[in-house]
């Protein structure tokens, strides 16, 4: 092979492998497009509540509501807000501020009545729950309850347990939900002991233990051997109390038997403040939230909206049975239990054995 042949075969091998350099490569089956994340959805429900003057940590009115929003708020995967009352001057102020940050604002106590009616005018896109008073706004949701018949209850077992036939009641505030506790609890113990005598104190405050401590303790000096409470954390002093001076203590709103160091809550008589915390905000959820006074809800007996418990096991299974009979006449109308101090004057006492 000449030279120029082998030349010529060169200049040809080089231009193929210059195309086949240049060649487009085969294309790739398309795969699947890779998707975009999707925006976190915003929550849909938005709520929180502002206490009153208890606070959180009073192991009864406040902390029994808190449990029925940290509930739901559980439920629905939301957070839940919250905003601590000091005083009565908070309320108002304590409420614009939760309703500018949340879409329903739940109030728990009766001395929420006047700022709830302000705070409905001027956040009228906004909804209310309140607790133990009845709003007639549309935009809020009122649940009060039959305190006057747990308390029947309650009254009963005083009556059947005291030695010394003198019994205690320490109420906070002098307003008419308490006075239902009041009226109650002492026509229970006249229906189940006639010659027992009930001694009414108030301690004026819903949050001062030490006021509760005093009262109890000078109830107890008059021969008081069962003391029955509606006073907030006032409660936590007259349990106290009964801790030292070895007396029976009856708990409120929720079961208060561990507060007692010497096991001396006798039982307590249960509100289901969560029940109704936990209720309004279920309805405002579920697209079903009714506003105004007709719409108000009342829970009582019937409704186990009220009770008793015996988280010590201090009440017996024959008083237990004793007061279950009383439950029965209550609900089914025979008993007609007073809730204000007028009815309990005309209130004739019914013995049931």
């Amino acid at each position: 092979m000449t030279k120029k042949t082998i030349s010529l075969l060169l200049a040809l091998v080089m231009v193929l492998t210059l195309f086949t350099g240049c060649a487009k490569p085969a294309e790739q089956p398309a795969g699947p497009a890779e998707e975009t994340p999707a925006a976190p959805e915003a929550p849909k429900y938005s709520f929180g509540m502002v206490t009153d003057v208890g606070g959180i940590g009073d192991k009864s009115f406040n902390d029994s509501a808190w449990a029925g929003i940290d509930k739901a708020a559980k439920e629905l995967g939301v957070e839940a807000k919250l905003l601590q009352s000091t005083k009565q001057d908070d309320y108002t102020p304590n409420l614009g501020s939760m309703a500018q940050s949340v879409d329903l604002t739940m109030a728990v106590g009766f001395l929420f009545e006047d700022a709830m009616k302000t705070s409905a005018d001027q956040y009228a896109d906004k909804k209310f729950g309140v607790i133990d008073t009845v709003v007639d706004k549309p935009n809020v949701m009122s649940v009060t309850f039959k305190e006057h018949e747990g308390s029947f209850l309650v009254g009963v077992i005083a009556g059947l347990t005291t030695k010394s036939n003198v019994i205690g009641f320490v109420g906070g505030m002098d307003f008419p939900v308490i006075v239902k506790f009041e009226a109650g609890f002492i026509a229970g113990v006249k229906s189940a002991n006639p010659n027992a005598k009930v001694i009414v104190n108030y301690t004026g405050a819903f949050d001062n233990p030490d006021k509760g401590k005093e009262v109890a303790l000078t109830q107890h000096q008059q021969k008081a051997d069962v003391i029955f409470h509606a006073s907030g954390a006032c409660g936590i002093g007259v349990i106290q109390a009964a801790d030292e001076k070895d007396f029976w203590a009856i708990g409120v709103d929720m079961d208060q038997s561990a507060e007692s160091k010497k096991n001396k809550v006798l039982a307590s008589m249960i509100k289901r403040v969560d029940v109704a915390t936990y209720t309004v905000i279920k309805a405002y959820a579920d697209d079903k939230f009714n506003g105004g006074a007709a719409n108000a809800i009342e829970l009582g007996l019937k409704e186990e909206g009220v009770g008793y418990s015996d988280g010590g096991k201090n009440v017996s299974a024959e008083l237990a049975a004793v007061v279950d009979k009383y439950k029965a006449a209550i609900n089914d109308g025979t008993i007609v239990v007073p809730g204000t101090r007028e009815d309990l004057e005309t209130f004739k006492p019914v013995e049931i054995k």
